[in-house]
């Protein structure tokens, strides 16, 4: 049975001594903890008698140790020896401060994150190849067995992420193609060649702005998606639960996304051209009265068909690019909210990164070729 702590003030021929008696542990201290502080706080005793303590723990140690603090009564403890221990061990603790160490600055600072960029880069690039290699395996095991599509998938992702794209593809391709039309218009006009501004038009929209802006936004619009949607079941372990069924997530989740893409993004691009080339002839309708017939055979006469190839044929590289980083970035996604907004933002900002790379490495092996 737990007795209460307790202690007296007696007096000896050195002065007044603190006796402390009963149980000093956490359950059975009570208030004679702020009592003994107190006490030596008004009158502090000389000495401090221990013998009379049945039990004492780390909390009973602590009391006395905060109430004796640094005064003389702590070199005068009588005690046993395994109190005098557990004393020494508590006092030690106590005393410890955590040693604040100083962050480092200037270049060794830089260097310590440059290292880290680094390493992380190295990390991506890693991780990069292991998702590339996993589909390809996937993709060759659907190869081999076709029956292996998941088409309602294949589908719906296609209705989402392609023709649901066409109203803002069309918009946007129509703006920027009256802006290049009103562009060359203005400065071709200077020279007396504005004839020449149906050629620009012609040649900016067929071979890089209708690839260019649908690429754009479909990185802004489906690779944030396919981040979010694979990001949002990665959280609620639904990933997990594919894998324990024996369902592949790459065959079930992230193929279904390549195929969709690869099939829309042609069309998207036509539907960019289309819409181009109408804002670059309302243009030059309105500003240099050339009219929609005379537009259209320079077109065929001066543009071709080849430019149109030129750009469609960097279609299917900027869909693998699109639905792979945003997959991969859904795949990435950890067990918390933060982590997914920072997966959908890194979709988007890689993928537009990514494009405008991939069309800068295209325009450089078309000037080699002379294409």
């Amino acid at each position: 049975m737990e007795r209460p702590a307790d202690f007296i003030l007696t007096e000896d021929a050195d002065g007044q001594k603190a006796v402390l008696s009963g149980d000093w542990t956490a359950t059975s201290t009570g208030d004679a903890a702020a009592r003994l502080i107190n006490t030596f706080r008004e009158t502090p005793p000389h000495s401090l008698d221990l013998t009379g303590v049945r039990r004492l723990d780390t909390a009973g140690a602590y009391a006395v140790i905060r109430a004796v603090g640094d005064g003389e009564a702590r070199e005068r403890i009588q005690a046993r020896p395994e109190t005098r221990r557990l004393l020494e061990l508590v006092g030690a603790a106590a005393a410890e401060r955590p040693e604040k160490r100083k962050g480092p600055t200037g270049f060794y600072e830089l260097a310590i994150r440059v290292g880290r960029g680094v390493f992380d880069l190295g990390a991506e690039i890693f991780e990069t190849m292991v998702f590339v290699g996993h589909l390809l395996v996937v993709l060759g095991r659907i190869i081999i067995k076709p029956s292996r599509i998941r088409w309602p998938a294949v589908v719906s992702l296609a209705e989402r992420a392609g023709l649901d794209a066409i109203p803002i593809v069309a918009i946007t391709s129509f703006f920027i193609g009256a802006v290049v039309g009103l562009l060359g218009a203005n400065m071709l006009q200077q020279f007396g060649a504005q004839v020449f501004a149906v050629e620009l038009i012609g040649i900016a929209v067929l071979r890089e702005f209708n690839i260019l802006i649908t690429a754009i936004l479909l990185a802004g619009r489906s690779a944030s998606a396919f981040a979010a949607e694979i990001g949002s079941m990665k959280m609620n372990q639904e990933i997990d639960a594919m894998k324990v069924l024996g369902v592949d997530p790459f065959e079930g989740l992230v193929f279904p996304r390549f195929a969709a893409l690869l099939a829309t993004i042609p069309l998207l691009t036509f539907v960019a051209t289309i819409a181009g080339l109408i804002g670059g002839l309302i243009v030059t309708w309105s500003v240099l009265d050339l009219g929609p017939a005379f537009f259209l055979q320079r077109i065929i006469d001066n543009v071709g068909l080849t430019h149109f190839l030129v750009g469609l044929s960097k279609a299917p590289i900027m869909a693998a690019v699109i639905a792979g980083i945003g997959c991969r970035q859904g795949m990435e996604v950890g067990g918390d909210v933060e982590s997914l907004g920072r997966r959908v933002t890194a979709a988007v900002v890689h993928a537009i990164f990514a494009i405008i790379v991939i069309d800068a490495i295209f325009a450089l092996i078309y000037m080699q070729l002379d294409i």
